[in-house]
């Protein structure tokens, strides 16, 4: 689910457009499931995605990225951070509290 470089961290995604709320689901497999109430047209549920990767982790919009799988439900996004294990822990600890509900 997650990969650290050393300027950033990239999550395996597993996105579900026109869901009833964007949202952070939680694991699934290997990668994290999250909904995007948005549909797959003209790159809005990228948008979406990206908007609430960057709310979800409180960083700027403009440090998320789509790497891979842009036109699929399997993305890899990547988050550009000065300390990629802080931001992984976070992560973690996200996911966890995300779980439990």
């Amino acid at each position: 689910m997650l990969t650290l470089t050393p300027t950033a961290v990239r999550l395996a995604l597993r996105v579900q457009p026109k869901a009833g709320r964007s949202r952070i689901v939680g694991a699934h497999g290997t990668a994290l499931k999250v909904q995007i109430a948005a549909a797959p047209v003209d790159g809005a549920a990228n948008h979406a995605l990206v908007a609430l990767v960057a709310d979800w982790l409180n960083v700027p919009r403009r440090a998320v990225a789509i790497v891979q799988g842009g036109h699929g439900r399997d993305k890899l996004v990547q988050v550009e951070t000065d300390d990629p294990g802080g931001l992984a822990a976070r992560i973690t600890r996200l996911v966890a509290g995300a779980l439990t509900r």
